[in-house]
C-alpha cells in the first residue's frame, strides 16, 4: 500500500478548508456572473431600502472577496492564524451577503436555479465563517503540522 506524501504533512483541517474554498469559488462564480449578467432579473430594493450596489460594484467585489479567500488559505498553510481568520471571515461575506437578496420584496419569486445558487452561496459562506471561527477558537495552538486532515 502506498502512502500519499502530498497530503501527509497537511495541517489539521486542510482538506475541509480546500473543499470549502473550492465549493465557494464554484458557486460564487455562478452567482456573481448571473448577478452581473442578469442584473435586472434580480429584485431591487424600493425607495425605503438601502440602495442596491451596481453591477460593476458586484463584479469588483467578487475579485476582492476571492483575493481575501486565497490569502486566508495561504495564511492557513503558513500557520498564520490571525491572517487566516481575517481572510476567511472576509471571504465568507461573499456568500453571506446573498442574504441581502431576501431582504427585498420579490426575492422568493426568482426562478428555482437562481434561488439554488444564492442559497448554496449563503450556506457555503456560513460554513467558511464557521471554519474561520474554528481556526480562531478551537484549533489547537501552536499549530502542529503532525495533526493531519
Amino acid at each position: 500500500m502506498s502512502v500519499d506524501t502530498a497530503t501527509r504533512n497537511r495541517p489539521r483541517g486542510a482538506t475541509v478548508l480546500l473543499w470549502l474554498v473550492g465549493a465557494a469559488l464554484v458557486v460564487s462564480v455562478i452567482h456573481y456572473i448571473d448577478n452581473v449578467a442578469n442584473y435586472s432579473s434580480y429584485p431591487q430594493p424600493g425607495s425605503d431600502g438601502l440602495p442596491a450596489p451596481s453591477a460593476e460594484v458586484i463584479a469588483a467585489s467578487w475579485f476582492v472577496f476571492t483575493l481575501c479567500g486565497v490569502l486566508g488559505v495561504i495564511a492557513f498553510f503558513r500557520h498564520r492564524r490571525a491572517a487566516c481568520v481575517v481572510g476567511l471571515a472576509f471571504y465568507s461575506v461573499s456568500g453571506l451577503i446573498g442574504i441581502g437578496h431576501y431582504t427585498v420584496e420579490g426575492a422568493t419569486d426568482m426562478v428555482w436555479w437562481r434561488q439554488t445558487h444564492v442559497v448554496v452561496d449563503i450556506l457555503v459562506g456560513v460554513a467558511l465563517l464557521a471554519f474561520a471561527v474554528w481556526v480562531a477558537v478551537v484549533r489547537p495552538a501552536p499549530w502542529d503540522p503532525s495533526q493531519r486532515s
